[in-house]
């Protein structure tokens, strides 16, 4: 295989670069970047209204930033802006395309004319998030089917998400995390803003839907004997009733910033006392890695996605039961010790196996791989189906 052949790649499915939303715009930009590094011409979709900047091509770090329309709304903006970035394409040349959310996928039959070697990410079994109606969750499980029939390739970030399509579809997928790139901020204006001292805060960082927790935690939070601060980082901008809800439960000891991204972020990261993730539904959540990689003591959710993740190097509660987070977090704040202990340990695991570099350089192998049209054995991860589709 000829690694030194260039590429021009398209990233769909995400509300564009720079990041400022979740875990596959983080994503998309550092995957992005790096391949534009490596010599690649690399096109990111971002999302713009239907009156704004339709076919817009700006750079961000040597990536073109390309914009289609979408309607914003909760359960429209997704697909919408999957057809208008898939019309789109139909007018561009590109050699292969790497899509993520399954969500997306129903409308990859718009691109089969082109022939363009697509990767799809498929993210986590969205369809069990508990903000979507039925409607909702029937449109994520027929963004697994399509996910499976007209990929070229499929991947998963987490051993436990591959498992699930093998197991329900009967199709492999290469597993393939997301990466961590820390950057250590000394206490500065960001904790002065929030009247924060350096390891003396909790912190939590998610989207504010219902199944990521920050319920749990906050009322978790509120049987503890302590005067370290609880800090929720994230924000939903379609959960208004969720987050009144968690302002009306959280004690006056819980900051809520909204989100956080770079510096900002970084700077929370860097100097917190321990990192809780509660979320239940998902795989490999960057947050939680990130976190590792800054040398935090973590304390997850105990799914099978949250506990492959953090292996050896974190602690767990039982899933969902938050007044054993509670017994834990007391622990923890009366033990620095121990904190120090993993969050040691979390920084090792992460910067052994999160590696940004070793995971670029393994979607461009595989993104290569499509366009050369080399096939694998399933046993090499192939996205190879059977009939249960």
């Amino acid at each position: 295989m000829s690694v030194n052949r260039r590429l021009r790649i398209a990233i769909l499915g995400t509300r564009g670069v720079p990041a400022r939303y979740g875990g596959f715009e983080t994503f998309a930009e550092q995957l992005s970047t790096r391949l534009a590094l490596r010599g690649h011409e690399v096109t990111v979709y971002g999302r713009c209204r239907f009156w704004e900047r339709w076919g817009t091509r700006e750079p961000h770090c040597g990536v073109n930033r390309r914009v289609t329309p979408t309607i914003f709304h909760k359960y429209l903006e997704t697909p919408l802006h999957a057809l208008s970035s898939f019309i789109d394409m139909l007018f561009r040349r590109c050699d292969a395309a790497l899509l993520c959310n399954a969500a997306n996928s129903p409308f990859v039959p718009i691109l089969l004319t082109k022939r363009i070697p697509l990767l799809i990410n498929v993210d986590g079994i969205e369809r069990n998030r508990a903000k979507w109606n039925a409607l909702g969750k029937l449109w994520y499980l027929l963004g697994e089917r399509c996910s499976v029939m007209f990929a070229t390739r499929m991947v998963s970030d987490a051993e436990v998400i591959a498992e699930y399509y093998r197991e329900a579809y009967g199709c492999e997928s290469v597993v393939i995390p997301y990466g961590v790139h820390p950057v250590v901020r000394q206490p500065g204006e960001v904790l002065t803003k929030f009247q924060l001292r350096p390891r003396e805060y909790i912190l939590y960082v998610s989207r504010l839907e219902p199944e990521n927790n920050a319920l749990g935690v906050i009322e978790a939070y509120n049987k503890l004997q302590t005067d370290k601060p609880l800090v929720v980082v994230g924000d939903a901008p379609y959960a208004l009733e969720y987050k009144e809800r968690l302002r009306r439960v959280a004690s006056s000891n819980v900051v809520f910033t909204g989100f956080q991204f770079g510096a900002a972020y970084e700077e929370l990261q860097s100097n917190c006392y321990v990192y809780v993730q509660a979320t239940e539904v998902g795989g490999t959540h960057p947050a939680l890695i990130e976190s590792m990689s800054y040398g935090n003591c973590v304390i997850v959710n105990g799914t099978p996605e949250n506990l492959e993740v953090i292996a050896d190097a974190g602690l767990s509660f039982p899933k969902n039961d938050f007044e054993a987070l509670a017994r834990r977090l007391q622990e923890l704040l009366t033990n620095p010790a121990m904190v120090s202990d993993y969050g040691k340990r979390a920084a090792r695991s992460a910067q052994a196996r999160y590696s940004w570099d070793a995971i670029v350089e393994r979607y461009e192998l595989l993104l290569m791989g499509l366009v050369e049209g080399k096939k694998r054995p399933a046993s090499a991860n192939e996205a190879v189906c059977d009939a249960r589709v």
